[in-house]
């Protein structure tokens, strides 16, 4: 996708159109699997962490 360059006497004017069902169920999936991503991530972070904590002492 290019970008159209505006005419200075035209303005463009882009109307939104609402989702669907399906796209928003779809986007939400999205978004619960990410912050799952993120939490496991973090879980593991901080377990890496204290395994290094304990073989240092």
């Amino acid at each position: 996708m290019g970008l159209i360059k505006e005419p200075l006497d035209v303005d463009f004017y882009v109307d939104p159109k609402p989702l669907t069902k399906k796209e928003r169920e779809a986007i939400s999936n999205h978004i619960l699997q990410y912050k799952q991503k993120m939490a496991n991530r973090k879980k593991r972070r901080t377990a890496l962490k204290k395994k290094e904590l304990i073989t240092s002492k």
